[in-house]
């Protein structure tokens, strides 16, 4: 499938946001060392014969509605530099700065490739500007719009991540999306104060253990390659696997386990297993946990910049292959209640005590997040939300291998139920992870 680029074209504020240069300070969570990469995802919508007359061209109708988001969202178009003290991230913004945005097109209906609902195809990657990783600061942010031959199209986004993570990435689209419904102004207004409401506390402290999942080691690159290839692979989970996989664990542990809990302890033996990772290598479950509202205070509803800490969950290889899954599920279950003030407070005070030092997750991280009810079905440029929301980035808290749980495409008709699992594999794993999933799909539970 070829996707032929046809021009480039630069996005400007539709009017000045400010008068001078100046530079903005970013977040210690912001600055975390496994956000710094580019995230990139994309939306899928169909034609629609509702669609008005001088909203029939896509292209024109976001760019026009980028340019008017790109006021209160300015930063987006500035560009990202480190500071010479201590090599943190700040954003330099400057009038003429702009946001590139790709015009393309296919030669295929959505419908042909299945609104993109199977995710493991490569040329899906065409579809999602993929920015250099040494000029990637230059652009915070880089749009593509890329026609279908049915008058669908897709909008994909790399976003630079020490800008914002997919909630707040959510809040500008979704304000873009009301400007190009007709809104004269955007109905959250942003918020950018970020040293102030997530910086550190003076003096800085380290009151709950982060130390014990962190690693201080400025050598050590948290998305570095195994050198062997790394394929995306997609599977159906139904409704009825999980409730009988919840079932058994609830039977034999005597406790209750949400889909994440119980499903994540499943994929993660089931992934570490595969890859035959040595007995004795330390292994971690890494997923984020929106600590918005757990700060005291609150952050403002307009808070857009990095609002969610990972949660980690540590054991040796060996033992958790060997222990029963219900323990790993509780293992999950338990750490959610570090998702509180202190957690993120202590988090903080150490990415200020130690940055220099290089801080990192280590070796053996599994990423996994939900994508299932983050609300990016919402962004409609007035003909409809996406039929389909589909990330591509394979790294994400330190691991090169990340799971997501995704919602069928809506253009399926509501036929299908549970959800679709997204998962990064180095390819050797790929048979092991595979036949693992058949046993899960059978309900052979032989991993007690």
């Amino acid at each position: 499938m070829e996707v032929k680029i046809s021009k480039t074209t630069t996005v400007h504020p539709s009017s000045p946001p400010f008068h001078q240069a100046h530079v903005l300070p970013l977040s210690h969570l912001d600055n975390d060392r496994n956000l710094d990469v580019s995230f990139r995802y994309l939306r899928a919508y169909v034609s629609s014969p509702n669609r008005p007359p001088v909203a029939a061209d896509p292209f024109h109708v976001i760019t026009a509605a980028l340019s008017a988001a790109l006021v209160p969202y300015y930063p987006l178009a500035g560009t990202l530099r480190r500071c010479a003290v201590d090599g943190r991230l700040e954003l330099h913004c400057a009038s003429g700065d702009g946001v590139p945005v790709v015009l393309a097109a296919v030669d295929c209906s959505l419908e042909s490739v299945n609104y993109l609902d199977d995710p493991a195809q490569n040329w899906i990657e065409n579809l999602v500007p993929d920015p250099d990783p040494e000029k990637r600061l230059e652009n915070p942010l880089i749009l593509q719009v890329t026609m279908f031959a049915c008058g669908g199209y897709t909008l994909g986004a790399a976003v630079t991540h020490p800008m914002c993570d997919g909630l707040g990435a959510t809040q500008f689209f979704n304000g873009m999306a009301e400007l190009a419904r007709g809104a004269s102004t955007v109905s959250v207004k942003p918020v950018w104060d970020r040293a102030m409401l997530l910086g550190p506390r003076d003096p800085p402290r380290v009151e709950f253990p982060v130390q014990g999942f962190l690693k201080l080691d400025k050598g050590f690159f948290p998305y570095s390659e195994s050198g062997e290839p790394v394929v995306r692979q997609c599977f159906d989970v139904k409704d009825e696997w999980l409730d009988r996989l919840k079932g058994f664990l609830r039977e034999h542990s005597g406790s209750s386990f949400t889909t994440f809990e119980a499903l994540g302890a499943f994929i993660w033996r089931a992934r570490v297993k595969a890859t035959g990772t040595p007995d004795h290598e330390e292994v971690k479950f890494a997923y984020p946990i929106n600590m918005r509202k757990l700060v005291n205070p609150p952050l403002p509803p307009g808070y857009w910049g990095n609002g969610c800490t990972p949660i980690y969950v540590q054991l040796i290889a060996k033992d958790l292959i060997d222990q029963p899954i219900w323990e790993t599920a509780e293992l999950i279950k338990k750490s959610k209640r570090n998702g509180m003030d202190e957690y993120v407070r202590s988090f903080i005070d150490f990415q200020e005590l130690n940055y220099a030092q290089g801080i990192n997750a280590g070796k053996g991280v599994s990423g996994f997040t939900d994508w299932r009810h983050l609300g990016h079905s919402s962004v409609d440029f007035g003909w409809g939300g996406p039929v389909t929301v589909l990330p591509l980035s394979r790294h994400l808290f330190g691991g090169v291998e990340p799971c997501f749980f995704l919602p069928y495409s809506s253009a399926s008709g509501g036929s299908k139920d549970g959800f679709k699992l997204l998962v990064h594999l180095q390819e050797s794993a790929v048979p092991g992870f595979r036949a693992a999933m058949e046993k899960f799909s059978r309900q052979e539970f032989d991993f007690c």
